[in-house]
């Protein structure tokens, strides 16, 4: 998970200003540095750091924090906010796309940094929107780069234009003219990338956006890279112009000094982040929810997004239907684990859940990688009966569920008590709806 180890950083110099209960100059100073040495260890810009203490600190000292009831509470809301400020604000940047004609979308990074994949990725995002990508081949130098496109374009329904290995500026242009030929209104190009920066790769860059109107040059970086993934942004910047970037990989176990400093060095935001593999594994990029991840406060309105993105609001309703009606059984259950997985699996929503970052990767990994495969074995083991009416199951059955899915008794039955748990969870919310509601509410952070 991004940002692994500064939450747990963060987190524990929050812990110790809470058992202070009033804070002197002394403590927030202190404070200040754990919090600079963290952003440091998690390869933030060494200025960048300097001056987000030295924001903080200011605003901790003020009369806000000294005379608050709950000091610590305000400082964590400080360094929230100055967080949120430092990647871009509370609103999330977004891509400017014309209302007619063709939005030009340029793809320019350092070769390995999945230019083409994300290419892809965008093409398949605004096609969801009701628009119409053209992805364009103007990579010509890379092997089979052209085939690679091809086939990521085919996966995200994205038609592909390409050219062979004609001179990328002319590509580009003849993918204007045949997107206004063919009513394409987004037109995005893969264009080629280097192990390393050098002068004619800019040089071929700054051609193709001398040869057509380019609306957005996006960066894409490897937030693994840390630091030097700000330092090839920086570069880009001066030589080409960038307009904004595309983090990748901020779901690896990654320090995440990129996303803090992007903006801060080169003035310019990210407006999207790669959080997985697969081509629908790409977020616009809300500063504030980020802030809030990295702080342990959750992100569920990512959570909401994702649970709305797989499962329309008939079958919604349906579930709930059968919930509040005392009818769910394990069919639900297994079509919930199925929607979980959509999500991007059990550890990346736990991931977004208050609380959620003092879960370790290991026990993230066993989650998904080992308690749902071996929960979906036991189901699928059951016959249609038992899975509609899990009473009905006593010592025979689970001797036989076990020994067909290959798990144990008690693997059985720590299932159909997790099972009865959430029956009764959906009886008490029957009966008392506001009390239940109440109860969730009040639940604090796993621990």
């Amino acid at each position: 998970m991004a940002f692994e180890s500064l939450s747990e950083r963060l987190n524990s110099v929050f812990k110790k200003l809470r058992g202070k209960g009033k804070l002197g100059e002394a403590d927030i100073k202190a404070a200040m540095r754990e919090v600079r040495m963290a952003l440091l260890e998690a390869d933030v810009n060494y200025k960048v750091a300097k001056d987000f203490c030295a924001q903080v600190s200011e605003r901790a000292m003020g009369q806000e924090v000294m005379e608050s009831l709950t000091p610590a509470q305000q400082v964590v809301k400080i360094v929230n906010e100055e967080l949120t400020r430092l990647m871009g604000g509370d609103d999330p940047r977004t891509l400017h796309i014309r209302n007619k004609g063709q939005t030009v979308l340029m793809m320019c990074g350092l070769q390995g940094n999945g230019k083409t994949t994300h290419a892809a990725k965008l093409g398949k995002y605004y096609k969801a929107q009701g628009r119409r990508p053209l992805l364009v081949a103007c990579d010509i130098y890379r092997p089979a780069a052209i085939d690679q496109l091809r086939i990521v374009g085919e996966q995200a329904g994205v038609p592909v234009f390409e050219m062979g290995t004609e001179k990328p500026e002319r590509i580009a242009a003849k993918a204007i003219a045949y997107a206004r030929d063919h009513g394409n209104d987004i037109v995005i190009l893969d264009t080629a990338g280097r192990l390393q920066i050098d002068d004619d790769l800019m040089g071929e860059l700054v051609r193709i956006k001398e040869a057509v109107e380019v609306d957005e040059t996006l960066l894409v970086v490897d937030a693994m890279a840390g630091q030097e993934a700000v330092n090839v942004a920086r570069t880009f910047n001066e030589k080409v112009g960038i307009s904004g970037v595309i983090l990748t990989k901020t779901d690896g176990d990654t320090r995440g000094g990129a996303a803090l400093s992007v903006l801060a060095v080169t003035g310019k935001p990210i407006y999207f982040q790669g959080t997985g593999e697969k081509l629908d594994a790409l977020e616009p990029f809300y500063p504030a929810r980020m802030a809030n991840r990295i702080l342990g406060m959750g992100d569920v309105l990512s959570l909401i997004e994702k649970a709305q993105a797989v499962q329309d609001d008939r079958e919604a309703e349906e579930t709930a239907r059968r919930m509040m009606s005392n009818k769910f059984d394990l069919n639900d259950m297994l079509a919930q684990f199925a929607q979980i997985k959509k999500m991007g699996g059990a550890a990346s929503l736990l991931a977004m859940l208050p609380g959620g970052n003092q879960i370790t990767a290991d026990q993230m990994d066993q989650i998904d990688s080992k308690a749902l495969p071996h929960i979906e074995a036991i189901i699928y083991s059951m016959t249609p009966e038992e899975r509609a009416h899990p009473s009905i199951i006593n010592s025979k059955r689970k001797r036989r569920i076990a020994a067909g899915c290959g798990q144990s008794v008690e693997d059985v039955n720590k299932l159909l008590r997790q099972f009865e748990a959430m029956q009764k969870m959906m009886k008490k919310a029957k009966r008392n709806p506001k009390g239940f509601m109440r109860s969730m509410s009040s639940m604090k952070g796993f621990r």
